[in-house]
């Protein structure tokens, strides 16, 4: 318990020396969010938020950071867990706490129980909304929690493999309380998880790696949104770029932007550098690691370290050693090696920083509106999914244009009239 300007904050973070860098980092990524900085300023003056406690799982970021001092801005008891074991930023976790009085339990590199250990203390302040990335605080409330379920007003979630399970509980008739998918915003995955998980994996990749991407074979396994942003900027410095899929109509869609198709347990022999963007398990298995060439270079950028059947990689390796950071080389019977990226998790947080601040800017101005939206008309909700409303989505896109200082076209009263009518005709 940190005693910090008379208001005791409970924590558990790595090095609360670590703060003022995180602070400076805060503010830098801060300058490129000026939707959420709009947001912020109304929330200051309405409070919209006022009386809610709300509970966040999410990657401890800079641009988390200043999701979580928009919704304080806005009146809500505001607390933080890491949604992934490598992706928080100790400086970051150091300056919420220190700086802004904001309970976070986070450390980059904590183990599983400590990860469902922060996961619980969130779930001990009893949130009205949870708020997402990856679902596992609404699973825990679920599985292991139930007691907390009735004060739950709703809850946010923030990625597609979240908003997967969460839809799965939906259909199955668990789901106890109303979710707001932001995932399927269109200011969410049109931007953020095409060109913000397009850069920032790649990002993640060379980081880890140095090597030069041109020329090599880069295979993507899943051909969502953050598969097409990842491919294209592959494309973009010089690969070679194969893509695996299992829906034919997205296969298709990848011919037709001018990529290589095929099954993975081809794409395995020939592959230079593979990254996994599913949101399912074991998309490449031991009977692919065995294929591969030596040296070949796997990585993760969907949320779980699942996407990758490292217990089968293990089993038949001989040797394993972190060879650099966010490297592992592990040796197979056959002495080829597999080098396996960020221990299979998110790389473009266990290695790098995640997506740039400018595209997080529209993904947390749809949590901070959904939340108000949430505690506005939670009485009319049903324990469904719901998707953003049309409206929200549209002001953010808005917004956002005239941060970049761009203005559009609007309807004259004739177009209007005209696309409104039946029998005006050609």
């Amino acid at each position: 318990m940190l005693k910090y300007k008379e208001v005791e904050v409970d924590f558990d973070i790595k090095d609360m020396n670590l703060a003022e860098k995180g602070r400076l980092r805060i503010e830098w990524a801060n300058q490129s969010m000026p939707v959420l900085n709009l947001i912020q300023k109304r929330f200051e003056k309405e409070k919209p938020l006022k009386g809610i406690r709300l509970g966040a799982c999410l990657h401890v970021t800079t641009e988390t950071a200043s999701l979580m001092r928009t919704l304080k801005a806005g009146g809500a008891e505001v607390s933080l867990c890491a949604s992934n074991p490598l992706s928080t930023q100790d400086d970051v976790a150091a300056s919420l706490v220190k700086d802004y009085e904001i309970p976070v339990y986070a450390r980059k590199g904590e183990d599983n129980d400590t990860y469902y250990r922060h996961i619980n203390a969130i779930l001990d302040m009893k949130p009205m909304i949870t708020m997402d990335d990856g679902a596992d605080l609404v699973s825990t409330l679920h599985s292991q929690r139930t007691e907390l379920i009735d004060g739950i007003v709703g809850g946010t979630e923030e990625t597609t493999t979240g908003i997967i399970r969460l839809r799965s509980m939906a259909e199955k008739g668990v789901l106890r309380f109303p979710i707001v998918a932001v995932n399927d915003a269109d200011t969410k995955h049109f931007f953020d998880n095409r060109y913000g998980t397009g850069q920032s994996t790649i990002d993640g990749i060379i980081r880890a790696t140095n090597r030069l991407l041109a020329g090599a074979v880069f295979v993507v396994c899943g051909y969502g949104w953050c598969g097409r942003g990842v491919a294209m900027r592959a494309r973009g410095m010089g690969a070679n770029v194969i893509v695996t899929e299992v829906d034919s109509l997205r296969a298709l869609e990848a011919v037709m932007d001018g990529y290589r198709v095929m099954p993975i347990a081809d794409a395995a022999k020939i592959g230079d550098i593979f990254c996994t963007l599913t949101g399912d398990i074991n998309v490449i298995r031991t009977e692919h690691f065995l294929t591969m060439k030596d040296g070949a270079i796997v990585s993760n950028s969907g949320h779980f370290n699942v996407e990758l059947e490292l217990q089968g990689l293990e089993k038949i390796s001989n040797n394993k050693r972190r060879i650099r950071d966010f490297v592992d080389e592990y040796t197979l019977s056959n002495n080829h090696r597999i080098n396996i990226l960020g221990e299979g998790r998110l790389i473009n947080l266990a290695s790098a920083e995640g997506h740039p601040s400018s595209v997080m800017d529209m993904s947390f101005a749809n949590q901070a509106l959904s939340a108000e939206y949430l505690t506005n008309n939670n009485q009319t909700f049903e324990n469904k999914v719901y998707r953003v409303p049309t409206e929200i989505d549209q002001m953010i896109a808005k917004l956002k244009l005239g941060s970049m200082g761009i203005e559009i076209d609007t309807l004259t009263e004739e177009q209007e009239r005209y696309l409104a009518s039946w029998d005006m005709g050609t």
